[in-house]
């Protein structure tokens, strides 16, 4: 295994342990598994059985069900016997949080039970208390003699169970010893593995969810390591990021996440979070599944190991002690652990800069001034001015077309190389065009074409077609060029780990250019764009990787409207949807903030009040708060923890009641829901995160 997967090149699926869910297999190289949760009161068991076959109808193969009390776990056999008399046998997940009594009763009915470590025993009161070595020891054995019962009634009746960690509901215990990190994740997971491993019960599956992706990544490839390290085994994971959200950003945040650990085969179950009916998950998932069919017959990319299985059959085979293993991998970048690649600045292209956005014209024949609307940039002719967005692109490829009207100020072109030089040439331009336009090399053309910017130059190359002396021809001439931007991309049907090869390279070269993350969609739909553009581009964003992002389609291969759930992702215009899309794909990645973001859970069966509704209306009076983080929570369980690092939060306190939070403090208990979007707006005003919207003008709103 290298690191956390059988290869960073080849693609292959990770094996792991197999599970049995009912009648369903997981893990060991069986299918990924796809997977939604209930939002109807559990008591209520006609809606949840109907909701369930809706579920299970648009592909659901485990339905998920929260039992937040005795009763409810109790209500789970009226479920599934009415399930079964209507002729549905879909494997049913019993969701506990902090009753154990009611995980027993569940673990005796459904055929699975999931767990949270956070909160089925330890308690979580955001205290930090120093524990000695002897206290930790035994606060385990507290933790052993409450959840060895559950696993035994588990190992008695067959029933699968699922260790899912979550990133917001790390116990104080945990904190205290790991901090709020990926380690402490896994290792509250681990240490309720032990002791059911401990009961030879094997039958587990594991999740690592957070609202943060770089976080949710950065703990799998943690607990695969660990596991692998520790028991040379691994169970399988049920992938997911939790509170994405709902419409594009959720879906996007999902893909991210679930697809940078998919990119590099990991993964036997996944469940897509969003706040929209469970059905309209369903969807999604496949969709995410569906890109890695048939993926391990991609074109081969160069081994990582090579270098080193070169080096160890150079050494003597008596020599134990300077032999290096071939399957050790050593990376010149920690995947566990962020770090931006160092490059340096190119006009306002790497460093420490925020990636830049890249609007891709090619297609389009001819670009007038009301086009940039579309990526943030609206002209006011009364006062002359170019009103700016937070979404503005930062660049836009023309192809082979100049403009014959004047750009914004932070608006600059890219177009090809020999387009430059003519225009660059022509008396027709003026001094302002070594300022805002430069020049793209195709591949060779860089070495090719003598004239230049002296200020920024822009390489295109498909690193999966180009020849292989001709790419390290570039690179060398890159590597001294401070003008030099690389714009990489790969056809090969496993591209993003051909990109992410070739990043890998520059770095043990010490090479310092930018470069700019190229994705190029054939996707039919809007849905698989959008997770085609996030998987690709969000794994090697997630790893440190790119200054900037250049997505590209063919609009007219792709439907353009899509329903989902109360969201209607309808596509106008293209070059809206891909600067929205970019944007959205660095704003999940946490590389570039440019809108409010919303940590919204999926609703279930605790939720206190009408989510969906109360989230749209919450979303229309803020996203103008650029970088401010919102949670809106359903119920106390998705509360202070599971918002993890929000500004705000919105959480049920009971039926009609709402408890407004600043961090993780209580500010306002139990506000009536009538007034408490107000009350929210209010409490973001105390704190001075407050800022009035402007209209499309640029003027405050009345």
């Amino acid at each position: 295994m290298q690191l956390y997967c059988n290869s960073l090149t080849a693609y292959g699926r990770l094996k792991t342990r197999e599970v049995k869910i009912g009648s369903l297999l997981l893990g060991n190289l069986h299918p990924v598994r796809v997977q939604t949760m209930t939002t109807t009161d559990t008591m209520d068991t006609i809606a949840t059985v109907e909701q369930t076959i809706r579920c299970i109808e648009a592909g659901a193969e485990l339905v998920r069900i929260t039992a937040p009390s005795k009763k409810d776990a109790e209500n789970l056999l009226h479920i599934k016997n009415e399930l079964h008399k209507r002729g549905y046998t879909t494997p049913l997940v019993a969701d506990i949080h902090f009753t154990p009594n009611a995980a027993e009763i569940a673990a005796r009915i459904v055929e699975k039970v999931r767990v949270n470590p956070g909160n089925y025993v330890d308690k979580k009161k955001f205290e930090q208390i120093e524990y000695t070595d002897a206290e930790y020891a035994e606060e385990i054995d507290r933790i052993r003699d409450r959840f060895t019962p559950l696993v035994k009634i588990c190992k008695e009746y067959g029933t699968a169970m699922r260790i899912g960690t979550n990133h917001g509901s790390l116990s104080d215990r945990i904190m205290s010893r790991y901090g709020d990190t990926p380690m402490g994740m896994v290792e509250s997971a681990m240490e309720f593995l032990r002791i059911a491993r401990n009961e030879s019960y094997h039958n587990i599956v594991l999740s690592m969810k957070a609202s943060n992706t770089l976080v949710m990544v950065q703990a799998y490839r943690l607990l695969v390591n660990t596991m692998f390290e520790e028991f040379g085994e691994i169970y399988p994971l049920h992938l997911g990021v939790t509170e994405a959200g709902d419409g594009e950003d959720g879906r996007i945040k999902s893909a991210v996440g679930i697809g940078t650990l998919m990119e590099d085969g990991l993964g036997d179950t996944i469940r897509v979070s969003l706040t929209e009916d469970p059905e309209f998950e369903i969807p999604v998932c496949k969709d995410l599944v569906k890109r890695y069919e048939n993926r391990e017959h991609h074109s081969p990319i160069a081994d990582l190991l090579q270098k080193i299985k070169s080096t160890v059959n150079r050494q003597p085979s008596t020599d134990e002690s300077s032999s290096v293993s071939p399957q050790r991998l050593t990376l010149p970048y920690n995947p566990f652990e962020y770090k931006r690649r160092i490059t340096h600045e190119v006009n306002n292209i790497g460093g420490t800069l925020v990636p830049v956005v890249v609007a891709d014209f090619m297609q389009k024949e001819k670009i007038n001034a009301a086009d940039l609307k579309a990526i943030g940039y609206s002209y006011d002719a009364a006062t002359d001015k170019w009103n700016i967005g937070d979404s503005a692109a930062d660049y836009i490829y023309t192809a082979n077309k100049t403009l014959d009207f004047h750009l914004p100020g932070t608006l600059k072109i890219i177009c090809n190389a020999k387009t430059w030089i003519e225009a660059k040439n022509s008396p027709a331009f003026g001094e302002s065009w070594g300022e805002s336009v430069f020049p793209l090399f195709e591949g060779v053309d860089y070495l090719d074409i003598p004239e230049k910017s002296s200020r920024q130059n822009f390489i295109a190359i498909d690193v999966h077609a180009i020849d292989k002396e001709i790419k390290e021809r570039i690179f060398d001439q890159v590597a001294t060029d401070v003008t030099a931007v690389l714009c990489l991309y790969s056809s090969n049907k496993h591209s993003m780990a051909d990109v992410r090869r070739n990043m890998i390279e520059l770095v043990e070269r010490n090479i310092k250019a930018p470069v700019i993350i190229c994705v190029e969609s054939h996707c039919a739909s809007v849905d698989e764009q959008l997770i085609e553009f996030s998987a690709e581009a969000g794994a090697l964003l997630l790893d440190g990787f790119g200054d900037g992002i250049w997505l590209m389609n063919d609009p007219q291969k792709m439907s353009n409207t899509r329903v989902s759930g109360r969201n209607y992702i309808a596509v106008a215009n293209n070059h809206q949807f891909l600067n929205t899309t970019s944007f959205s794909v660095l704003q999940a990645t946490r590389t570039r903030i440019s809108k409010t973001e919303y940590i919204s859970c999926p609703s279930c069966g605790r939720t206190l009040f009408e989510l969906q509704e109360t989230t749209a209306k919450i979303r229309a009076v803020t996203n103008h708060l650029k970088g401010v983080k919102i949670a809106i929570m359903g119920c106390i369980v998705n509360g202070p923890g599971e918002m993890a690092d929000a500004d705000f939060g919105y959480v049920g306190s009971g039926v009609g009641k709402i408890t407004l939070y600043k961090g993780k403090e209580v500010i306002k208990r139990n506000v009536d829901s009538n007034v408490a979007v107000d009350e929210l707006i209010n409490l973001i005003k105390d704190y001075g995160a407050w800022i009035e919207p402007l209209s499309s003008k640029g003027e405050l709103m009345p």
